[in-house]
Parts: structure tokens; sequence; C-alpha cells
């Protein structure tokens, strides 16, 4: 992974209109008001026996860590923003703004920051446990439910 270019798609998000509608395009999907981006997607993990699976966890979450020390030079310490409870009042059939409905899915927490008019978050996604992890990066004008 590199931080570099990593850090180079995030102010791109940062400095990019947002769409009317939804639209896909490469690792980015954009709708109003919001970015995100996969800057790093790991291998699935249909035939290992969960060791395989713990290492990259712990890669993919180092590699967020060391992200968010670079954007903390920037904007200060994330706050470490848990998204159970925006999943949980979800599934009790509350509405929850875009991105935040479908990160709390399959993102357990973000580091958030607020960038001016806008947030920026760093995630560790993975939709189930043979599928692979993503290091996720977020840019929204909607606030954090």
């Amino acid at each position: 992974m590199d931080r570099a270019q990593h850090l180079v798609a995030i102010d791109e998000l940062v400095g990019r209109a947002f769409p009317a509608r939804a639209e896909r395009s490469g690792s980015r999907d954009s709708g109003p008001g919001h970015h995100l981006v996969e800057l790093a997607t790991s291998e699935e993990f249909w035939e290992d026996d969960g060791t395989r699976r713990l290492a990259v966890e712990e890669q993919y979450e180092a590699e967020r860590d060391g992200l968010s020390a670079l954007l903390g030079a920037r904007w200060g310490p994330p706050q470490v923003f848990s998204l159970w409870s925006v999943l949980d009042r979800s599934m009790s059939g509350e509405h929850i703004p875009e991105p935040w409905g479908v990160l709390s899915n399959h993102v357990p927490d973000l580091h958030l920051w607020r960038a001016g008019d806008r947030w920026v978050a760093l995630g560790v996604s993975q939709w189930d446990k043979e599928l692979p992890f993503q290091l996720l990066a977020v840019v929204t004008t909607v606030d954090p439910p």
C-alpha cells in the first residue's frame, strides 16, 4: 500500500464536486453530498483457516492508523466514530442518510475529521469473513448521524 498515493486520492476527493445522483467510476462511488473510494482491497478468504485473514485485518488497520497519523498532522487527532449504533438504528427501521447507512453495514468504526465544510473519514471494511478487506476513504458534507 502506498500512503502517498492514498493521500493524493483523499486530497482529490476533498476538492471534488459532488454529483447530483449516484455514480461509480473505478474504485470511487459518489452521490449527492458524498464520495467513497476504495484505497486498497485484499484477497478473499474462502480457503483460509483464519490465520491469513487475521494478519490481513491487522495490516489494513495498521495502514488506516498510519494514514490517520498523516491526516492528523493536517486536521488534528481523529475522532473514532463507531457505526454500531448507526447499524442498530438502521435495522430498527430508521432512515440513515448516505454514506452512513451503507457504511454501517460493513465498517465497524471510522477515523473522522472535520475539514472545512466536509467530513473526511478512513475505515476498514469487510462485508463477510470470506470476503476481502478494503481500506476506504470517505468525504461527505452529510453530518454523522
